[in-house]
Formats: C-alpha cells, structure tokens, sequence
C-alpha cells in the first residue's frame, strides 16, 4: 500500500520526483483526488518519461516547469465533460493517465511543460519550430503538441515511439521534415551540457538515488 506521502517523495529521474507531477488545479477547485489506480505502473512509466525526456531537457535548458502530469481517470473525465482542456478518457491513456495501457496495449505517459529559456525567446517572436526541430534531433519521443501560451508543450513518451510532432501555434498542424533544422538551433546549448555541483567523492555514487517501489 501507497500512502500518498510515500508516493509523492519517489524519485523519477534525477531532476524530478512523483509529487510535482500529481498537482492539478482542476483537482484543487473541484476536490477531485488525483492518485494513481496502479502506483507502481504509474511510477514506471513517469520514470521512463523523466530520464528519457524531462531529465535531457533540464541538463540542456536549465529549469523546466511542470505544467500538467499525471491525470486519475476520474479526473481526467471530470475536466473533459466540463470544458476543461482535457481529452477523452480514452484518448489519454498511457498519456496523461501514465497507470493505463493505450488501446493497443501501450504503455506511456505525458506531460505538459513550458522551458522558459525557450519562452522567453518565443515571447520575443522566436519560432516553435526550432525547439521542434532540436527535440525531434536529440530527443526519442512518441509525440509533442505544442501550445501558443509560452509555448508549452505536451510531450509524450510510448513503448514503440512514433517521433511526431503537432502544434496550434501557426503553422498549424504536423511538422514535416525541414530541410535546414540544424541551423535553427544552432545558437542552444550543448545537449545535456550544463554542470550541476558533483557530491564530495566520499557521497559520490554511480547513479541519482533512487526510491524503488
């Protein structure tokens, strides 16, 4: 049995832990619980989505803001049947709703996320698409769909990734292949570059620490 303490101080990669993920406003406003069905699957796959894909993007860019995370089923389809940016039930499993396998048998998980190294630019007219076209060069996702406020983003995670990439920020719709992506980015920083304080040699050890189940 998972106490919602316990659960909320697991670590998901080396930047990020379980609590940041389960905040919602939507439950806030409307008490509506936000906790796993399946902790342990919801663990797993909020574990793989952090050192994949969130952890890269901190060691990269620097602070990373958590959006949305982790949404319960009763969630979720409260905040879909009210008008409240949320899709379908069964559009969001294994995004959103990280304890739950996709129609196909999928594992996966999702979060919204805002960069504001990145947002700051774009707040100045700088285009989605080169941080698009860095994620899909340096990143294994199944697919990002990004926003017009701050340029947020979804970005998900899936067994067997698909690598698309979708936007409502003009131009609307899947980013196709763009024959000078590098070049759109040449000016970011070095992919995973940034040098965060090492522990004294004595505490040094070969991973993150890490909360099993």
């Amino acid at each position: 049995m998972w106490s919602l303490e316990t659960l909320g101080r697991v670590r998901l990669g080396r930047h990020f832990f379980m609590r940041e993920f389960l905040y919602s406003e939507i439950g806030n406003i409307h008490r509506i619980s936000n906790i796993p069905q399946n902790p342990d699957m919801a663990i797993e796959t909020g574990r793989v989505l952090c050192e994949t894909l969130l952890d890269p993007l901190v060691e990269t860019f620097g602070v990373v803001s958590v959006r949305s995370g982790y949404r319960s089923p009763e969630l979720n389809r409260f905040g879909n049947e009210n008008g409240l940016n949320c899709a379908r039930n069964d559009y969001n499993w294994a995004r959103h709703i990280w304890d739950f396998v996709d129609h196909k048998g999928r594992k996966g998980a999702c979060s919204s996320v805002v960069i504001p190294w990145f947002a700051d630019q774009y707040a100045q007219g700088r285009d989605w698409r080169d941080l698009a076209c860095w994620m899909r060069d340096h990143l294994c996702f199944h697919d990002i769909w990004f926003f017009p406020k701050l340029c947020a983003f979804n970005l998900g995670w899936r067994d067997d990734p698909a690598g698309r990439v979708f936007s409502y920020i003009a131009p609307k719709g899947e980013l196709k292949d763009i024959a000078d992506a590098p070049a759109r980015y040449a000016d970011f920083p070095a992919f995973r570059g940034l040098a965060f304080p090492a522990p004294p040699d004595r505490f040094a050890c070969p991973d993150h620490p890490m909360e099993r189940p």
